[in-house]
């Protein structure tokens, strides 16, 4: 057993797998595996002394490497990088020199790539059982996916005795290059059962970004007001849904100070998400291209089953300058914080 680690099994690369438990004074529990720091579960003890698990995903470990899976796999719960959402032409440069990465949405990249941070086995760092602290870190070697640098990445996890759930990245690297990461846990607040259609969502933002017909960012911004993508009060999903939504939302911050940027609230089980971070974007994806699989508790899932909230920088800024900088350079620290905290309506 590895530091308070549940050993699962030894992955194709040679490294072992771990399933690792954080559980507070509440009998609230997430569990986390150190293969692409895949947040399982995060099981709510609810007033009722009933159990809420809010995101999607598996029982077991094994079953983030089945094949059917990741034939149309949804990043479901992962860590997400060297570069979250789209790079337009998988290119970009840094002080005038060219870098191709891999093309694995059309002629560009999604998500850092074909084995991003999400597909890695991260490696343990620390566990403290007292404050319910996990620390795993992944070491990038340079030219993986086309990246420049050795990057070593850092994430933390922490639960504490309000049920919120905190993680925060750091990262640095020995070379200039392209970094903006992110995690993609599906949440339905119903404990995962049904679709998120009477999820009512509230995100603190009057723009979104332009994206062009593969869904990357183009520069421009678009005012939210009047239409659809105007959530600065609270909408149900099913109210304006057209399709869903795989879009990003410029939030009203201007500082790296933590800052709610989004709120998730059920009426059915009366808990309401909200999301906080450092970073000046949330991205909302509704899920309505998840695959239909048969997710943990042997509940069916499909399209709509979760909504995910990504935090990050601007997507493709690497390729735009009036955009928050991507770049990280050797002697600097990326850092970004988030909380997921849980209040009862």
């Amino acid at each position: 057993m590895e530091k308070a680690g549940q050993f699962c099994f030894t992955h194709p690369s040679g490294k072992d797998i771990y399933l690792y438990s954080l559980h507070n004074a509440n009998g609230t529990e997430v569990l986390i595996t150190n293969y692409g720091a895949i947040i399982m579960a995060y099981k709510i003890s609810m007033p009722d002394k009933t159990v809420n698990d809010i995101v999607l995903g598996f029982e077991n470990v094994h079953d983030y490497l089945n094949a059917d899976y990741l034939k149309t796999y949804p990043f479901m719960g992962a860590a997400v990088g060297r570069y979250a959402n789209r790079i337009k032409n998988a290119s970009f440069q840094i002080d005038d020199k060219d870098f191709f990465v891999s093309k694995n949405w059309g002629n560009d990249q999604l998500h850092g790539g074909f084995d991003g941070f999400d597909k890695k086995v991260w490696d343990f760092v620390s566990f403290n059982e007292e404050s319910n602290i996990l620390q795993l870190k992944y070491n990038s070697p340079d030219g993986e996916e086309g990246f420049p640098g050795n990057l070593e990445v850092n994430i933390c996890f922490e639960l504490n005795d309000d049920n919120d759930l905190i993680y925060e990245y750091t990262a640095t690297s020995d070379q200039p290059t392209a970094v903006n990461l992110t995690h993609h846990g599906y949440f339905n607040l119903n404990n995962g059962e049904g679709t998120i259609g009477e999820h009512e969502v509230k995100i603190y933002s009057d723009r979104i970004l332009e994206q062009d017909e593969g869904l990357v960012t183009t520069g421009n911004y678009i005012f939210a007001a009047d239409t659809k993508y105007d959530f600065r009060e609270f909408h149900a999903i099913n109210e304006r849904v057209n399709g869903g939504y795989d879009q990003s939302f410029v939030v009203d911050k201007n500082d790296t100070q933590l800052s709610i940027v989004a709120e998730v609230q059920s009426k059915k089980t009366g808990l309401k998400l909200q999301v906080l971070t450092s970073e000046p974007l949330v991205h909302l994806y509704t899920g309505q291209g998840f695959p239909k699989i048969r997710g943990k508790y042997n509940t069916e899932y499909g399209p709509f089953s979760g909504l995910c909230l990504e935090t990050q920088k601007h997507p493709n800024a690497i390729n735009i300058s009036k955009f928050p900088n991507t770049v990280l350079r050797p002697g600097e620290k990326y850092f970004q914080k988030n909380v997921y905290k849980i209040v009862e309506l």
